[in-house]
């Protein structure tokens, strides 16, 4: 497969979240191969670290700091010292996220809590952090991290599902209020990526009945996830704001 090379993303200063493995890895990957500077943060320091030398290679090998992104103190610390490291920020890539199963007699408040605020708050405090870096560099793009299963209505995913339909809400009310920033704010709602953590949740009949329900047939790819991410930060998405673009091999 050959990939788009985008001029404008050379020396961008890129952060991350959930960025040590799956979608986020390759995001990482993307646009450290593009001549970005990138910053991610995860909790999993094994893939994390393991990703970081794989890319010792690139130009602006990519920086890595350990984060639990639920605790807004410590994840607004983080951001802060990427943001002194990297010089600033022009992407901000809204990636981590938990799609845990549970029943609706395993939600109780603090489970409801918990999961909105591994799935939806940090993606607001994110934004609201890296917003005077972005205005001191005269613009950027926020890329929030959806789902296709609320639109699907999935099973065991309530908590998850009205964590991740709110983002496609707060993607909308962010573009507008950034807007004049020249400031643009998306959303990617991918379909099911084959990553390894979405492997545990399906046998083989799964995934075939998953790639029945598509128009074209194969599996989604992390990379195919990432493409989107990279054209969203570029130049060359400078008047895309406000929307939802989908990478689920049309599987609605």
């Amino acid at each position: 497969m050959h990939s788009a090379i985008y001029p404008s993303l050379t020396g961008k200063r890129v952060i991350v979240s959930g960025g040590g493995s799956g979608i986020g890895e390759a995001m990482v990957e993307a646009f450290a191969r593009q001549g970005s500077a990138v910053g991610f943060v995860d909790i999993q320091d094994a893939p994390s670290e393991a990703l970081m030398r794989r890319l010792a290679d690139a130009e602006i090998p990519p920086r890595f700091l350990r984060c639990d992104i639920t605790d807004c103190d410590d994840y607004g610390q983080k951001i802060a010292a990427l943001l002194s490291q990297l010089g600033g920020c022009d992407v901000l890539i809204n990636n981590a996220a938990s799609d845990d199963r549970h029943t609706l007699d395993d939600i109780t408040p603090a489970y409801w809590d918990e999961r909105m605020a591994v799935n939806l708050k940090h993606q607001f405090f994110a934004a609201k952090a890296v917003l005077p870096a972005m205005r001191a560099a005269g613009g950027g793009s926020i890329v929030n991290m959806g789902s296709i299963s609320w639109h699907l209505g999935l099973k065991d995913l309530v908590v998850y599902q009205t964590a991740k339909a709110a983002i496609e809400g707060l993607t909308r009310s962010l573009a507008r209020e950034l807007g004049r920033d020249n400031i643009r704010v998306n959303a990617i709602v991918p379909g099911n990526v084959q990553t390894p953590r979405q492997m545990k949740w399906y046998s083989p009949e799964g995934e075939a009945e998953i790639v029945a329900a598509q128009c074209l047939d194969g599996r989604i790819q992390p990379v195919d996830i990432a493409a989107m991410a990279l054209f969203l930060a570029s130049d060359d998405a400078r008047y895309c704001t406000g929307h939802n673009y989908w990478v689920d091999a049309g599987w609605r």
